[in-house]
């Protein structure tokens, strides 16, 4: 059985760039054929600001919301998460998300396919890894860094990727499969 890569659109501000991206990277993933791999948006998952009442380490949720949240979550294997930087970090969107479950992060990779202006989403990236340890993750160092992201789009709003960022794509998929396959023997 194929390993289950989710696929996080991350922002989910109107007139956000991220799925244009996401679906190339899924497209991506799919070519490569080592994952099963899943599309997801956050904004389908409508996640008000935290609000359950107990610590997420005790599984007791108690919205509907969440209780599908988790299990999506639970339900992969790695993580690439497609996210834009926002004044040098993550959106809170996806903080948000991030904090709503514990254990069913545990033990998984997860690898970062970050955009923005010069720095291509990179400082985005690294304060999102240290959330991620946190969760008991495993941040690759492989990534994907969309420089000047405005300037990759057509005139029909399409991500037009470079050579450079197919090529660490497919480093990024190649690691997550090796840590994937490492990570799932350490999981209950």
């Amino acid at each position: 059985m194929a390993l289950k890569l989710h696929i996080i659109i991350c922002s989910t501000r109107p007139g956000r760039v991220g799925p244009p991206i996401a679906k190339w990277f899924h497209e991506l993933a799919v070519q490569h054929e080592k994952f099963d791999a899943v599309l997801l948006d956050l904004a389908d998952f409508h996640l008000p600001v935290y609000d359950e009442p107990e610590h997420p380490v005790r599984q007791n949720y108690q919205h509907a919301h969440t209780k599908k949240w988790a299990a999506s979550v639970n339900a992969a294997d790695a993580y690439v998460f497609v996210t834009p930087e926002y004044n040098f970090g993550p959106p809170p969107s996806l903080l948000n998300a991030l904090n709503y479950v514990y254990k069913e992060w545990n033990y998984k990779p997860a690898g970062i396919v970050s955009y923005g202006g010069v720095s291509g989403g990179m400082r985005s990236a690294l304060v999102e890894k240290l959330t991620l340890t946190t969760l008991k993750m495993m941040p690759m160092m492989e990534a994907v860094a969309i420089q000047n992201v405005s300037s990759l789009f057509d005139d029909s709003q399409n991500f037009m990727p470079s050579e450079q960022h197919r090529n660490s794509g497919i480093s990024l998929l190649n690691e997550l499969y090796k840590w994937a396959e490492a990570l799932k023997t350490m999981r209950p």
